[in-house]
């Protein structure tokens, strides 16, 4: 799974993909509806590739957790309750059995399971 192209910009939702790079920051394409936009220099931008996952011995990458569920899911959206806090930690477990549950919190484990569907849709 390739994602050195794909970013996330601090304060908006969905993903993004970086069209180029000009001047004063980014140029970047919504993933959801395609529309671009400038993303300049001063805006906090993380790109997928290199975030990890907090693991009870080591970071886990990103790329790492949506492959694996990838395989477990066959492929398929993750479509449990995305509002309740154990149950989502639970599922987490379920695809990384690893990771440190003191240090991930629920919100970080919503945001991978929407960008999951969102990247497997798209």
């Amino acid at each position: 799974m390739n994602l050195s192209s794909i970013i996330s910009v601090s304060g908006m939702s969905g993903l993004y993909k970086v069209v180029t790079h000009t001047r004063t920051g980014l140029l970047v394409e919504s993933i959801v509806d395609g529309k671009r936009f400038p993303v300049y220099s001063n805006t906090r931008v993380s790109a997928l590739e290199d975030i990890s996952i907090y693991g009870k011995k080591d970071d886990i990458p990103l790329k790492d957790v949506f492959a694996e569920i990838l395989k477990q899911l066959e492929a398929k959206p993750f479509d449990e309750n995305l509002t309740d806090s154990a149950a989502l930690k639970k599922a987490f477990a379920r695809f990384l059995p690893e990771f440190d549950e003191s240090r991930v919190y629920t919100s970080d484990i919503k945001k991978v399971f929407v960008w999951y569907n969102l990247l497997l849709e798209k």
